[in-house]
């Protein structure tokens, strides 16, 4: 089995595995569901001797209206706790901030190749999602919850 066969198989068997996606700038690009109703992204990019596991996800728009309600000083905080936070769990990120608000983020680890297990794959896999799932509580824990039936968005898209 190669490289892509190892990990697709992997995916299959923790039953995370949605799709294959088509991305010319990869060797291979799945769509993954983990936990239930999370979608992430696992790819491998062209030329890499790595894969790389992300998850973009777009603030609700309820959130963004309690961030607009809340002062310059608390938003300023909140970006730099989340800064903070998001660096413990040693993972990359992307953070789409527009005058102080949190609009997206993406959350992004790397595995190389010759570390690449089934236990390591699943362990990037859930520290990528361990780290959405703080931007998820500190946005509640600074600006407050919104109604239980209003979730954030999961993209489908991958910005690498």
């Amino acid at each position: 089995m190669d490289f892509e066969d190892n990990l697709r198989e992997w995916l299959m068997d923790e039953e995370c595995l949605l799709e294959k996606k088509f991305d010319e700038n990869a060797d291979f690009h799945y769509i993954i569901e983990f936990p239930k109703e999370n979608i992430m992204d696992v790819v491998k990019p062209t030329g890499k001797d790595c894969v790389i596991v992300a998850c973009a996800t777009q603030v609700a728009q309820e959130h963004v209206n309690l961030m607009v309600a809340s002062t310059p000083q608390v938003r300023r905080d909140f970006i730099l706790d989340l800064q903070f936070g998001l660096n413990s769990y040693l993972v990359d990120f992307e953070l789409s901030i527009n005058q102080d608000l949190l609009q997206q983020f993406v959350v992004t680890d790397t595995v190389y190749e010759d570390g690449l297990s089934k236990n390591e794959l699943m362990k990037t896999i859930k520290r990528v999602f361990k780290a959405k799932l703080h931007c998820i509580f500190l946005i509640d824990k600074t600006f407050g919850s919104i109604s239980p039936n209003t979730q954030t968005s999961n993209q489908n898209d991958m910005f690498v």
